[in-house]
């Protein structure tokens, strides 16, 4: 389980997808706990991760914090409704639609060659802005909600929106993906949805693989970033549509 959590938290911090390990881990390791238990045990190690992988993005690259703190100021409420939502419904209903919108997202970017391999931020109209903060609330609920592909969803959005390169796009995802764990983790750890213990030794280990993550990804650049981007969501993809299989048969 430690292990995984490491790998997680390395793979996480240069595309996102961390959630494709560590959560089925939890899950495979701890059956008669409770799912909802187990997802904000998840966000506890997850965010102690992220954190650990911004500050070393922080350090090397420019971090656009005028562009990024009004979306991570909408990001936060959603996911914290996203996870209200989640003890109300059952995210499983969604399962089947999850690995058809990544399908589109992997086949966008690997159409596209020349997207995300230069950084040329620009600067937003009032109405683009306002779209993109609405997609990255929507994003941030549904990672409160249910979570898989969030990661790809925020990277693809700075690469496509913003106009950032691959590695500002994850660097930038990254903080996003704090806000959106921090409003999760106020509901389950609210109500009692967190095994403490464990999440903090799984985020220890998180933090030591997304340190090494992001360095990786620092010294490899963006093209290499893109390529573990379609490698990730690939993943997401098979991993998502057998969740999906097995949820309806």
């Amino acid at each position: 389980m430690l292990s995984a959590s490491c790998l997680a938290g390395f793979i996480d911090s240069m595309a996102g997808g961390g959630g494709l390990i560590q959560v089925p881990a939890l899950l495979t390791s701890y059956p008669a706990t409770a799912p909802a238990t187990l997802l904000g045990t998840n966000k506890l190690a997850s965010i102690m991760g992220t954190s650990s992988a911004l500050a070393r993005y922080s350090r090397s690259v420019r971090i656009s914090w005028r562009a990024l703190l009004p979306a991570a100021a909408v990001a936060f409420p959603a996911a914290l409704l996203g996870a209200r939502l989640a003890t109300a419904l059952s995210p499983a209903l969604f399962r089947a639609a999850v690995p058809l919108i990544l399908t589109g997202v992997l086949i966008y970017v690997i159409l596209n060659k020349d997207l995300g391999t230069r950084h040329r931020p620009v600067e937003l109209s009032r109405r683009r802005r306002a779209a993109a903060l609405t997609g990255i609330a929507a994003i941030g609920a549904y990672d409160g909600f249910f979570g898989p592909g969030t990661g790809g969803f925020l990277t693809l959005m700075f690469v496509r929106v913003y106009g950032f390169d691959f590695l500002n796009a994850s660097a930038s995802a990254r903080l996003i993906n704090v806000a959106t764990n921090a409003g999760a983790l106020l509901f389950f750890g609210s109500h009692g949805h967190v095994r403490w213990p464990l999440a903090l030794a799984l985020g220890a280990c998180n933090i030591g693989g997304s340190i090494v993550g992001a360095h990786t990804a620092l010294r490899r650049g963006s093209g290499f970033v893109r390529r573990m981007f379609l490698v990730i969501v690939a993943m997401l993809i098979v991993k998502t549509a057998w969740d999906a299989y097995e949820f309806l048969h």
